[in-house]
């Protein structure tokens, strides 16, 4: 009588999973993004990584614990590995969804000139550097047409400080033969007010470059939740 009782309540379990998968997957199907919370669209990936296991709970926590969507797929995999049920799949399937992510908001930026297409470069920089947990400095290189030649870092350092060689940016930028120059980096804090020394290197770097005739168009400071850019604060 219990073994029944146990198979007849893991049935109506499974059932119930089921039956909110397809729920789920027909309202993101209807709706599209906009029809599903976070937690949800977590959900959906894990429903690929996880087939025969309730992921509600998990997606929740995952939010609560990283914030949001974004910095759970950017998360490095000794983090993830910390929640029961996340392994090598989850984590792979993950760090696929981010790179796909980058891939297109890059490709949106890449074919046309970046100074009329701000607003995807600002996604594109978000995507790759908000939620990076040392301060990381690149360098955006554009042609005559500004047009992007490549997108390289150039620093990498700690929680609150990247060393950045205005030189060594030189130096690639005659490499590239590069005509423009953005300076991209984020600051892990979450705060994207600009330092004393970012003022001061940005300041630098303007002038060396003007002395080659490379223009120096912005230095964007990416936070978590927001961005500062120096040409409009009347930095540059």
């Amino acid at each position: 009588m219990k073994e029944k009782s146990t198979s007849t309540h893991f049935n109506r379990l499974r059932s119930f999973r089921t039956g909110h998968r397809e729920r789920l997957r027909a309202r993101f199907n209807t709706g599209g993004i906009e029809a599903v919370q976070p937690h949800e669209l977590l959900e959906l990936i894990l429903f690929r990584s996880l087939p025969r296991r309730d992921v509600k709970d998990l997606a929740h926590e995952l939010i609560h614990d990283f914030g949001d969507l974004s910095a759970v797929l950017s998360a490095a995999p000794s983090e993830l590995r910390a929640y029961s049920g996340v392994g090598d799949s989850v984590i792979t399937d993950f760090k696929v969804i981010e790179a796909a992510a980058l891939s297109i908001g890059q490709s949106k930026t890449k074919l046309r000139p970046v100074l009329q297409n701000w607003d995807a470069l600002l996604s594109y920089c978000r995507a790759r550097m908000a939620e990076k947990k040392i301060e990381k400095s690149h360098v955006i290189f554009l042609d005559k047409q500004n047009q992007i030649i490549a997108d390289e870092e150039m620093g990498s350092g700690t929680v609150d400080h990247t060393p950045v060689y205005p030189r060594e940016v030189m130096k690639r930028s005659l490499e590239l033969s590069a005509s423009a120059l953005i300076l991209v980096h984020n600051h892990p804090s979450g705060d994207p007010s600009p330092s004393l020394a970012d003022i001061e290197m940005t300041q630098k770097l303007k002038t060396l470059a003007e002395s080659f005739n490379i223009v120096l168009h912005d230095h964007l400071i990416i936070g978590r939740h927001a961005e500062v850019s120096f040409k409009n604060i009347g930095l540059l």
